[in-house]
């Protein structure tokens, strides 16, 4: 996965919805009816798990892109990567993992980091080529991410250059999780003195602080498998309470 900046950042879909208290099963039942693409509405139609599910019930999928360079609207998406999960279980039989054919230009600099090159797509799918079996292990389940305006940005530029239309999905954001759980470290005067910096939230640090063995990043695979057992550890330290509810930490 790529990390966009802050300023990168600012300029969000807006039809994002926001907010734990959402209502996401209103939500889905209204896109229902408005959807025009076939796989999308019936995404929807399989509507949304309530929001007092406990988090240890909840059907959950990772996902995680690669793509040509940082920005939605001029690059797009090479690569997917889905492993479908609950906090307790990862499934790895049920895995996906697509090289795509991106609409835009294959940059060196973009290859260098994740190693997809020309070679690799030019026989490769077109991202609408792939868009019915992803719509399809989307549906029913709660979206894992780390930095998920990445992965909503660039997914929703590809439907609407395809189809016209954008998708909304709840979604645990394992950085904002992180982010949340960092704040209770207080920078004291004491910490200050010691040099002890703010602790980073980029998934290998990430990973790092649970203990959690170092992959090699910038495949979409294994980072949406590495996301997955960061969300498990982030659940095992900081829920212990399996009935805690998952709006706790989606959105």
């Amino acid at each position: 996965m790529f990390y966009l900046d802050k300023k990168a950042l600012q300029d969000t879909p807006n039809n994002k919805p926001a907010g734990k208290g959402f209502n996401w099963t209103g939500e889905f039942a209204k896109r229902q009816k408005q959807a025009k693409y076939p796989a999308l509405k019936h995404y929807y139609a399989q509507g949304v798990i309530s929001a007092d599910t406990p988090i240890a019930e909840a059907p959950l999928v990772a996902l995680d892109f690669e793509t040509t360079g940082l920005n939605p609207k001029t690059d797009s998406i090479v690569s997917i990567g889905l492993v479908a999960m609950t906090v307790k279980r990862i499934r790895c039989q049920e895995a996906q993992h697509w090289i795509i054919k991106p609409d835009t230009e294959l940059k060196t600099k973009s290859v260098v980091i994740h190693g997809i090159t020309h070679s690799d797509v030019a026989d490769a799918p077109s991202f609408n080529r792939v868009l019915d079996e992803l719509l399809q292990h989307l549906q029913g389940k709660v979206v894992v991410a780390h930095h998920k305006d990445i992965e909503v940005r660039f997914l929703n530029s590809a439907l609407k250059h395809y189809i016209g239309e954008e998708i909304v999905f709840p979604c645990i954001d394992t950085m904002a999780l992180e982010a949340r759980f960092s704040r209770t470290i207080k920078r004291t005067f004491l910490r200050s003195l010691l040099g002890q910096k703010t602790p980073s939230i980029r998934l290998t640090d990430c990973r790092s602080r649970y203990r959690l063995p170092y992959y090699r990043q910038h495949n979409a695979l294994t980072d949406a498998l590495a996301c997955a057992e960061l969300l498990q550890a982030q659940i095992a330290s900081h829920y212990p309470d399996d009935n805690a509810p998952i709006s706790a930490i989606w959105s």
